[in-house]
C-alpha cells in the first residue's frame, strides 16, 4: 500500500507510529512538529473526537461534525506526520512491526493512546439494551432511542405503554451521567413541551442510578449534594446505593434494601431507554505488548510512561496505570492531553540526543461537571501549590463552557458550538432532533402501530 511504501522514503529518520487519534495521541503528534522523526498517526476512524460532549449529541443539543474534525485536516500542515486510517489488531514486539488489517507498518518508537470502551462488569450482552458513549456512532444511537420513544409514546393508546417508553434509566453516577439525566430532563420540560399533541414530555420520568453511596463520587460532597439537589428539583430521580442486576428490553432489575428487614430485595423499573455510564474497561493495548495491567486492564507503565522492558513503547492516555501521590490518575481528557505532550518532549529529546525530561508529573486542573441549564460543579482538591476551589453553580457552568470551546479543535467547530449553545440558551431549542431510520440499531420492542428501528 501506498501509504505503507512511504516509510522506505522516510526510512533515515527513526519511525515514529502513533496508534490512536485521540486526546493522548493527537498531542503526541502535535508535540513532534518539526523533530527529526518521520510520524505515522493510526486511527480506525478518519476523525478526532470531542468525547466529553458527546452527551450533547446523544440529547441532539450539537450535530456530530461540530464536535469532531478530519485527523488530516488538523496535521495537514505538519510535514513529518502522514495519516493511515487502519484498524490495530496487534503489535509485534521482537520484529517492532504493528499489525493493522491493512498490512505491517515497521516502528522505532510505538506511542499506544487507543482509549478505553464501556465495561459492563461481565454483563456483556446488557450493551444491546443499553449504549454507553464513546464514539459518534454510540451518540447517534443513543439519540435514535430518546426521541423514537417519545414518538411511539405519542400514538399508543395505552397508559402502561406510554409510560414506559417515557421513562428513561441512566446506570451511572459520573460526570457522564449526571449530565445526560440534565440533558433528558431540560428537553422534556422545556424543548418537546409544544411539539407533541397526545402525550405531555414533562411527564417523562428519568431515573439516575447510581451503586455507590453519591453521586460524581470524584467531586466534593458538598458538590455531590448541591448536583443531587438541582437534579431533583428539575425532575431528575436520583437513586443512589442501588445496583443493577438485570437489563432487558423491559427495562433494569435494581437490587434493594427492603426499609423493615434491610433484607435485598429487587425492584424492576419498566423502560425502553437505557443508557450505560457506570464503568469502563482499557483497550487490549497492554495485552499487545504483554505490559503488566491493573484490575480494568490498563497497561501499568514506567514513571516515563514507557512499557517495563520496552523503553521504545510508551502506553498513555486512558490505557495507562499511573499512580501519582499514591492514587491513580483519573482517566480525563486532561491527563491524556498532558501524557500525550510528555512523550513527544521524551521521544524528541532521545531523537536529538539530550537527557530526557523529568518523570512524568500530571498537574490536576481541576474536575468539572455540567449539571444542567446554567448550573455546574467544579473541584480543585489535589496540590500542586494551589488553594483548593470548589465552585457551584452558574459561575461553575460559565467555566465549563469556556473550557470546553478551549479545548475543542478548530476555530469552526468552536465558533458552531458557541451559536448552538447561545441559540439553545435563549430559545430551549436543539437543532439536531433527527431520526435517521436505518443509520443504527436501537433495541427498542415497538408497539403494534411502529415497525423497529432497523441495523443496515
Amino acid at each position: 500500500m501506498r501509504a505503507f511504501a512511504n516509510q522506505g522514503n522516510r526510512a533515515r529518520r527513526p519511525r515514529v507510529v502513533i496508534v490512536g487519534g485521540g486526546f493522548g495521541g493527537l498531542y503526541a503528534a502535535k508535540g513532534l512538529k518539526g523533530a527529526p522523526v518521520a510520524i505515522t498517526l493510526l486511527d480506525r476512524n478518519n476523525h478526532h473526537l470531542f468525547q466529553p460532549l458527546l452527551y450533547q449529541v446523544a440529547t441532539a443539543g450539537l450535530s456530530p461534525e461540530q464536535i469532531a474534525a478530519p485527523i488530516r485536516s488538523i496535521l495537514s500542515r505538519q510535514q513529518n506526520a502522514e495519516v493511515v486510517m487502519a484498524e490495530v489488531v496487534g503489535v509485534d514486539t521482537q520484529r517492532q512491526r504493528v499489525l493493522t488489517d491493512r498490512g505491517e507498518i515497521p516502528y522505532d518508537i510505538l506511542v499506544l493512546a487507543t482509549g478505553s470502551r464501556h465495561s459492563y462488569f461481565g454483563h456483556e450482552e446488557w450493551e444491546r439494551f443499553a449504549p454507553g458513549l464513546k464514539e459518534i456512532t454510540d451518540a447517534m444511537d443513543v439519540r435514535q432511542r430518546i426521541l423514537t420513544a417519545f414518538e411511539i409514546a405519542e400514538v399508543e393508546e395505552s397508559a402502561e405503554a406510554r409510560e414506559r417508553w417515557l421513562t428513561f434509566v441512566l446506570v451511572g453516577g459520573g460526570p457522564t451521567g449526571v449530565e445526560m439525566a440534565g440533558q433528558i430532563a431540560e428537553m422534556a420540560r422545556f424543548t418537546l413541551v409544544r411539539d407533541f399533541r397526545h402525550i405531555d414530555s414533562r411527564s417523562a420520568r428519568i431515573v439516575l442510578v447510581e451503586a455507590g453511596p453519591r453521586i460524581l463520587p470524584s467531586f466534593h460532597p458538598e458538590l455531590s449534594a448541591a448536583a443531587t439537589r438541582f437534579l431533583a428539583h428539575n425532575g431528575v430521580e436520583v437513586r443512589t446505593g442501588v445496583k443493577v442486576m438485570h437489563i432487558d428490553q423491559e427495562g433494569v432489575v435494581l437490587e434493594t434494601s427492603l426499609p423493615a428487614t434491610h433484607e435485598q430485595g429487587e425492584e424492576r423499573i419498566y423502560s425502553h431507554t437505557v443508557i450505560w455510564s457506570a464503568g469502563n474497561r482499557a483497550s487490549p493495548a497492554a495485552r499487545w505488548v504483554g505490559a503488566p495491567t491493573d484490575r480494568i486492564g490498563r497497561a501499568k507503565v514506567a514513571p516515563d510512561l514507557s512499557v517495563p522492558g520496552h523503553p521504545e513503547i510508551f502506553i498513555i492516555g486512558d490505557a495507562a496505570y499511573f499512580e501519582q501521590d499514591g492514587k491513580p490518575l483519573p482517566a480525563v481528557a486532561p491527563t491524556a492531553i498532558q501524557m500525550g505532550t510528555y512523550v513527544a518532549k521524551v521521544i524528541r529529546a532521545r531523537v536529538e540526543g539530550r537527557p530526557q525530561p523529568p518523570t512524568f508529573r500530571y498537574f490536576d486542573k481541576g474536575d468539572l461537571a455540567t449539571v444542567g441549564r446554567h448550573f455546574a460543579v467544579f473541584c480543585r482538591e489535589r496540590g500542586g501549590g494551589f488553594p483548593r476551589v470548589r465552585l457551584k453553580g452558574f459561575i461553575a457552568w460559565a467555566l465549563w463552557l469556556s473550557m470546553h470551546i478551549y479545548f475543542l479543535i478548530g476555530f469552526a467547530n468552536r465558533l458552531l458550538v458557541m451559536l448552538n449553545w447561545a441559540r439553545a440558551y435563549f430559545t430551549y431549542g436543539r437543532g439536531a432532533r433527527l431520526i435517521i431510520r436505518g443509520v443504527v440499531c436501537g433495541q427498542h420492542r415497538p408497539s403494534e402501530k411502529e415497525s423497529a428501528p432497523v441495523c443496515r
